[in-house]
């Protein structure tokens, strides 16, 4: 899948999934019950549009292995250089990344992370963010520079009207582990499927082997319509007054 896609799938599976999860410990601010005392058991509308901001982000790190990505070329050479060294550790292109492992194992750093060290939290927010603009083509077309002001602009927005609402992040890693097998999910709708149960090699094509072909006419002017109504009748459901 391209990466607009996988993206808005991320964004539907948060806004889906999330609020089942509210109750769990894992989403749980601490910081609320020391100032409140009462524990938090949901998540607040502004979290769950910044979760599922963040998981859009998260959506385009399995593909981290591939130099010519979104997310390889979203911070030029830095993550070029990076998506070059994770390709040569993985085994190249949907390897290692694209599994059920990487998705826990990033899923449950991120969640250390937050609750570990705040400016590592806040960067990783701030990276997801500027990962979720670029995938859904925010920017001005055929202008690489400006594109990334906009993105380094609007990123830098969310994330301060993020903080000024006193969004909490005990949900970070759970957004970015759903994100990761999201992405996993969607690859194995397509032909080439993925190594879901790394380090086994065999590849999982789902479902009954649809084969959808990335970037063709099916996923840009059918999927992605079909993903943005999606999204946009999760936010009203989810938002609307009881």
């Amino acid at each position: 899948m391209m990466g607009h896609s996988h993206a808005m799938t991320g964004a539907i599976a948060w806004l889906g999934l999330a609020p089942a999860f509210a109750a769990l410990p894992l989403l749980n601010e601490s910081s609320r019950f020391i100032e409140t005392g009462i524990m938090a058991s949901a998540l607040t509308p502004s979290e769950l549009i910044a979760g599922a901001i963040v998981c859009a982000g998260a959506a385009m790190l399995p593909d981290l292995d591939h130099p010519s990505a979104t997310i390889a070329q979203t911070f030029g050479p830095v993550t070029w250089a990076l998506s070059k060294f994770v390709a040569w550790i993985s085994g190249g292109h949907r390897g290692m990344t694209h599994s059920l492992v990487f998705a826990v194992a990033i899923g449950f750093g991120a969640h250390w992370l937050a609750n570990t060290y705040p400016i590592g939290r806040d960067i990783m927010v701030v990276l997801l963010i500027g990962l979720a603009l670029r995938a859904i083509g925010i920017g001005i077309p055929g202008k690489k520079a400006g594109s990334a002001m906009i993105n380094i602009g609007l990123t830098a927005g969310l994330f301060v009207v993020f903080m000024s609402l006193g969004v909490g992040y005990a949900w970070l890693g759970l957004a970015v582990g759903i994100g990761c097998f999201t992405h996993v999910v969607g690859d194995c709708m397509t032909e080439r499927g993925c190594p879901v149960l790394w380090p086994l090699a065999v590849r999982w094509v789902l479902p009954w082997k649809i084969g959808i072909k990335t970037g063709k006419t099916f996923e840009q002017k059918i999927l992605a319509p079909i993903l943005s109504v999606a999204i946009i009748g999760l936010l009203f459901w989810r938002l609307a007054p009881v």
